[in-house]
């Protein structure tokens, strides 16, 4: 296959004859001068999202699923005793990891825009709503009764650090700080590392094998205490002893990252393939744990944090490591044209962790740089797109024709049809675009004759209008137009009208730079960045994007 040649791509022009080009609004919108809707009216506003970036999924709570016990009477959790020793926990960080296990060059960025970092697109509520006690720290209620919550603890101080970044307002800075002291104060030092228990028996419902006594402990929970400490450290308004004491905190976690088994505690392990991985349930022996996917990738951007705090090469390669393992087991983890695996081990496709996997992997590969992880977020969102259009729905259009309309079970059987005709192009409103379960995209129609049913999305002519759910990358990635083939590409307003067309065609491989993969009138499109069609959007389906 020849190189394709960027270089041909942006000095070409429409002069040479290889594109055609129509601009200023006068190549007509299929559906511009749409009729009064035929479906009740025509829907309200622009049709498209107020906010059409990707949205920012809902943080699960790991225990949703299992049941939660009280520990026997007597059970014993080994806190820690005694003043934080700083030079101590340093000591501790062990200079090799605990085994070998493979790599193939995943580095951590450095010059990463502070809005791509961890943590930074989740905000805290100024008013918690979750169990928390006196002290303002997030807690786990069961039987009437408060236990620590490590994870839940410590996404709530990044929530919180966010916030205060956001508004410079110390509450939240205050209610971060209470989330780090409570970690510190109750930490486990064992193998000289510092451990974050779990204080209550547990047992997932679904997951065989997940059970748990207290205490017991989470890779997820030690991978995302690195980023809760290293990006306190970062904050001005902290001073140099409380600095001291969470630079002990992230040293003494990652230490944690260093310890393998059967001696206990541990949390990281080497698969029988040779891949590294963190686990967010280890289970004994190690090679029988769960694989959780989201877990891992959580513990993976606080690898990237205390990689910034420290520059520790050592924590460069674990986060080598992960990615690695991440990329490999992808194929996996991955149901095609469906929701992704929760974990390796039971692969039960789970509706609330698939957006989550979406968005860490577009967020690792801001840390990264590599486009491979923006192609895994792509096709995953491709599988099973994101179904809400969020408050007032959005607009789609019909052309005129005839159309079968269907309501589906939760497994995605047909349970009712009908057959309509529509004698003009019309619009309605509609609240979802999701995937049907063994079937193709619909779009749920949210108001007028036909709310409630479903009808396929297929363009031109059906689709949803303007740009929606906005996946960017950081660096920008690569389109490349293949030799001999024409791509029809369009620069689109707001409300999904086409205000320019150019068809290209090269006679070679020709690449150009994107910066941005979204839904555009009903179909994933980049927005190209460079040379004549910058500014243009290309259909992703005639183009061939990196990281493949």
């Amino acid at each position: 296959m020849p190189t394709p040649d960027r270089r041909r791509f942006l000095a070409l022009s429409t002069a040479t004859g290889a594109s055609a080009l129509v601009l200023g609004g006068t190549a007509a919108h299929a559906l511009d001068d749409l009729t009064a809707s035929l479906l009740g009216g025509r829907p309200a506003g622009p049709g498209h999202l107020a906010e059409p970036a990707l949205p920012v999924p809902p943080l699960p709570d790991p225990l949703q699923e299992g049941r939660a016990t009280a520990p026997p009477a007597g059970t014993r959790i080994p806190y820690a005793r005694g003043p934080v020793d700083a030079r101590a926990a340093a000591r501790g960080i062990p200079a090799e990891a605990p085994f070998t296990f493979k790599t193939s060059g995943y580095r951590c960025a450095r010059s990463v825009r502070d809005v791509l970092r961890p943590w930074r697109d989740r905000d805290a509520p100024r008013v918690d709503t979750a169990p928390h006690d006196i002290h303002g720290v997030r807690m786990f209620e069961l039987d009437g009764r408060l236990y620590d919550h490590p994870v839940g603890q410590i996404q709530f101080g990044l929530q919180n650090i966010t916030s205060y970044r956001r508004t410079g307002d110390l509450f939240y800075l205050n209610r971060a700080r209470a989330q780090a002291k409570r970690l510190i104060d109750r930490r486990i030092e064992a193998r000289g590392a510092w451990w974050f228990p779990y204080p209550f028996d547990w047992a997932h419902a679904v997951h065989t094998g997940l059970a748990y006594r207290a205490p017991w402990y989470s890779g997820m929970a030690q991978g995302e205490a690195l980023s809760l400490f290293a990006q306190l450290i970062e904050l001005p308004a902290v001073d140099a002893t409380e600095r001291a004491r969470y630079r002990a905190a992230a040293d003494g976690a990652f230490a944690s990252l260093l310890k393998a088994g059967p001696r206990k505690p541990w949390v990281t392990a080497r698969d029988g393939a040779g891949y590294l991985w963190i686990h967010e349930y280890p289970m004994d022996p190690p090679g029988t744990s769960d694989y959780t996917y989201n877990g891992y990738m959580f513990a993976a951007l606080g690898l990237w944090d205390y990689v910034q705090l420290t520059g520790n090469a050592l924590a460069e390669r674990l986060f080598d490591g992960a990615l690695t393992a991440l990329d490999v087991y992808f194929a996996a983890m991955r149901n095609k044209g469906w929701l992704s695996d929760y974990c390796l081990t039971h692969q039960i496709p789970t509706a609330s962790y698939h957006p989550v996997h979406i968005n860490l992997l577009r967020q690792l590969h801001w840390l990264s740089g590599s486009v491979r992880l923006a192609h895994l977020s792509d096709v995953l969102m491709d599988d099973h797109p994101h179904p809400k259009l969020g408050a007032g729905g959005g607009t789609i259009s019909l052309a005129a024709g005839r159309y079968t309309l269907y309501r589906f079970s939760a497994s995605g059987a047909v349970t009712a049809s009908r057959a309509v005709t529509f004698s003009r192009d019309t619009a309605a409103t509609a609240s979802h675009r999701t995937r049907i379960k063994g079937g193709g995209v619909h779009y749920l129609i949210s108001s007028g004759a036909y709310q409630g049913w479903y009808v396929p999305e297929f363009y031109p002519r059906v689709y949803l209008r303007g740009e929606w759910f906005r996946s960017v990358y950081a660096p920008r990635r690569t389109a490349t137009f293949p030799a001999q083939v024409s791509v029809e590409c369009h620069k689109v307003a707001a409300d999904g009208t086409i205000t320019g067309i150019r068809t290209v065609s090269f006679p070679h491989d020709s690449a150009a730079p994107f910066d941005r993969r979204s839904i555009v009138n009903g179909r994933p499109m980049v927005r190209i960045t460079a040379g004549p069609l910058t500014g243009f959007w290309a259909p992703s389906s005639h183009v061939r994007s990196d990281g493949r």
